[in-house]
């Protein structure tokens, strides 16, 4: 037996008719006599008794509508007081700075509109830094790039993210096909992280397997300040599409990398379920909403979502 099935049932008695109530409700009368068949069928006994002029309830229709109604008060009531009743407490929240660009104001809009009482904290920082500060406990939850078996996390893979080549468009060597191998990249001067950031671990594996040595001309781990140098037409960058979402890239030249190792994974981690505070595991559902918003509305450029199945480690 389903709620919808009980106001379905209380609308017909009330109009006195199955075509009225299935106006009312936006439905096909077939649809909303099938839904009254099903019930019967399950209390084994009718509800209805079909007339010349519409339906009138049985005997045991008439005992059942008074549990009914009884029964709608009391979850419209339940309803309020869940609407009624606001979320508080405290948050925190880390994101790379790439994932920042796409995601941060969005989600702090989000935050503050749902749950206004809320104190959030935001904390912008290289996914390794984020994942030891969640291990230490002085975060609530975080995206990041990769999981951690030994840490007892919960863990909600998100998306994943294609890499691009990213220059100004004038830049000597910069790509001009729709995408571009990192094997055939040439002599085209790079400006990466260092060897310390995930994104470089993941790139020199890629190189490898490429068999492709990079011209590396500067290596930066802040990404302002690595994006700066980008747009001053020091070199070309490989990054996440999360990195054109900030206006002031919008002029440069990006093309995708077609290797297939050439992608990042997101998860949404936070500590495990039973540390999570009731303020924090609605950050992890609004957070994975945002994600996908923006996803589905095109501003997280080369991302794909995933499957979400949360999974403790």
């Amino acid at each position: 037996m389903e709620i919808r099935q009980l106001r379905y049932f209380a609308s017909i008695v009330e109009h006195g008719s199955i075509g009225k109530a299935a106006l009312e409700l936006g439905m096909v009368t077939s649809a909303l006599s099938q839904q009254i068949t099903r019930l019967e069928t399950e209390l084994a006994t009718r509800l209805l008794q079909r007339t010349s002029t519409g339906v009138v309830p049985t005997a045991a229709g008439i005992a059942f509508l008074k549990q009914a109604q009884l029964a709608l008060r009391h979850i419209d009531d339940a309803a309020l007081a869940a609407r009624q009743a606001r979320l508080s407490g405290h948050v925190s929240v880390g994101m790379a700075s790439s994932t920042a660009g796409v995601m941060g104001l969005a989600f702090m809009q989000a935050m503050h509109e749902r749950y206004p009482e809320v104190r959030l904290r935001m904390v912008e920082s290289l996914s390794g830094h984020l994942g030891a500060m969640l291990g230490a406990r002085q975060i609530d939850l975080a995206i990041l790039f990769q999981e951690e078996p030994a840490q007892r996390w919960s863990v909600l893979p998100l998306l994943d993210e294609r890499l691009f080549v990213i220059g100004a468009p004038a830049l000597a060597g910069m790509p001009v096909a729709r995408q571009a191998r990192l094997g055939k990249l040439g002599d085209l001067p790079l400006i990466l992280p260092t060897r310390k950031h995930g994104l470089r671990s993941l790139l020199d594996s890629a190189f490898r397997h490429a068999g492709y040595t990079p011209n590396i001309v500067l290596e930066v781990d802040g990404l302002p300040m690595l994006m700066d140098a980008v747009r001053a037409g020091m070199g070309a960058t490989i990054q996440p599409g999360a990195v054109l979402a900030r206006a002031e890239n919008a002029d440069l030249a990006s093309v995708p990398v077609a290797d297939g190792d050439a992608s990042r994974p997101n998860l949404i981690v936070s500590v495990s379920d039973d540390e999570l505070s009731p303020a924090g595991l609605a950050a992890r559902v609004l957070l994975a909403e945002v994600a996908r918003t923006q996803v589905g509305q095109g501003r997280w450029p080369g991302a794909t979502l995933r499957g979400t199945g949360l999974h403790e480690n």
